[in-house]
């Protein structure tokens, strides 16, 4: 075999691993977004890497109830909203508040995702188009029209496999983009362990970050969603261990790229005491640091982050209440269209209206928490349910994890209550 032969078998099988991911890419999708990416630029730049054992915390507990989720489909045949009102007391009234404040904390992060998105395509062009300054309102305007309507269309294909590879696509290249810029500006690996030690920074804003953090990772939406993606998949009782590994692989995923972002940050801006609260100050801090091009890398991978988040996001509302009403998606139905059509216009208001989003996203990522402990103790309920779970049984490891990441949540929400007290 050839040396051209043999690197495009290398590629084919790169591409065939890539292509072969399955519903996780969802995961990494609803929790890697421009949110997640301003809380970690935020939390490295102000920090350093003392909230790494935040993101370890909740990338485990997220594993968890990724593979709960998804396994209690697999065996009931159930998706998640739709048995919490068929088998728990006051399910339905549970399953209408987590469908509320899910939504509600979606479509925010929304908002922000795409004026950050829109907003990164236009520093990215100024960078090499300096004369467009002067012309950012209607720029950012113009391309976040322009991103939504492409978005919009493509949903309107309808087909999970298809939704699957375009985020495959975003996904790759975030995780790429954040990985070679982690090679040019990196921490001390002293920074990295000091910072798997429990502690919370004593300084304004540390409360709030640490909420917003599990907010970003321990993604409601994620686990709710999961059932759903894997039926889409095509999965059943025989791909439990698929099942498995693919939730594992998710959370892990979501632990390196996310990591790596805060390391980022914190390598290049921490020490220099230049605190970033915007993605897009990282254009006058890091291009100094790390030259135009790891920049131009930076924000390409932070734009993959955002348009990687805008799918999910303008899929949740409609994908909990088909959840709730039958446990089935139809990405044909008028319902679908219409609901994601609002969503479209509803995420036009920050670049519309001109505002800065980042304190917005932040916000979004902290309410994300209070709907965590219901969707936890839900799930928790029915994988315990022997008439539902056909034979299968819970191990005690497994129901462990579930009730430590109950009382995590709980004890975050509460962290989060005080820090928007203390915020407002």
């Amino acid at each position: 075999m050839n040396q051209s032969a043999k690197q495009h078998s290398i590629l084919q099988k790169i591409l065939a691993l890539v292509l072969g991911f399955g519903p996780g890419i969802f995961a990494i999708g609803y929790t890697i977004g421009t949110g997640s990416v301003t809380s970690m630029i935020v939390a490295g730049s102000t920090y350093g890497m003392q909230l790494l054992w935040v993101l370890l915390l909740s990338c485990f507990f997220s594993g968890i109830l990724m593979f709960t989720y998804g396994n209690y489909a697999l065996i009931s045949g159930e998706t998640a909203l739709f048995a919490f009102k068929k088998h728990l007391k006051w399910g339905k009234l549970i399953a209408i508040l987590i469908i509320i404040g899910i939504s509600f904390g979606q479509w925010n992060s929304l908002m922000g995702i795409l004026g950050i998105s829109a907003n990164i395509i236009f520093e990215l062009l100024l960078l090499y188009f300096p004369q467009l300054e002067g012309y950012q309102y209607e720029g950012v305007l113009a391309i976040a029209i322009l991103i939504i309507g492409i978005m919009y269309a493509l949903l309107l294909v309808g087909k999970y496999s298809f939704f699957e590879k375009i985020l495959v696509i975003f996904v790759s290249i975030m995780g790429l983009s954040f990985l070679v810029s982690l090679f040019m500006v990196y921490p001390q690996p002293k920074e990295v362990l000091e910072g798997l030690l429990p502690s919370i920074p004593q300084m304004e804003g540390g409360k709030m970050m640490v909420a917003a953090f599990v907010g970003t990772t321990m993604a409601a939406a994620t686990f709710l969603s999961r059932p759903l993606f894997v039926k889409g998949k095509g999965w059943t009782i025989s791909h439990l261990k698929q099942q498995k590994k693919d939730a594992i692989i998710a959370a892990c995923l979501v632990f390196v790229i996310s990591g790596a972002v805060m390391a980022v940050a914190s390598g290049a801006l921490f020490h220099q005491g230049e605190p970033v609260t915007k993605v897009l100050d990282m254009a006058n801090t890091l291009e100094p640091v790390a030259g135009k091009f790891a920049l131009s890398l930076f924000f390409f991978g932070t734009l993959s982050a955002g348009l990687s988040s805008i799918f999910p996001c303008l899929l949740i509302a409609p994908i909990l209440l088909a959840d709730y009403q039958s446990g089935e998606l139809d990405t044909g139905s008028k319902q679908f269209k219409v609901i994601t059509a609002i969503a479209c216009l509803f995420a036009l208001i920050v670049p519309v209206f001109g505002a800065n989003p980042i304190e917005m996203q932040i916000l979004s990522q902290v309410f994300n928490v209070f709907v965590l402990p219901l969707v936890i103790l839900g799930i928790l309920l029915l994988v315990n349910n022997k008439n539902l779970m056909k034979g299968f049984s819970t191990s005690l490891l497994i129901n462990i994890g579930l009730i430590a990441a109950l009382f995590f949540s709980l004890l975050i929400s509460f962290k989060g209550i005080v820090a928007l007290v203390d915020h407002f």
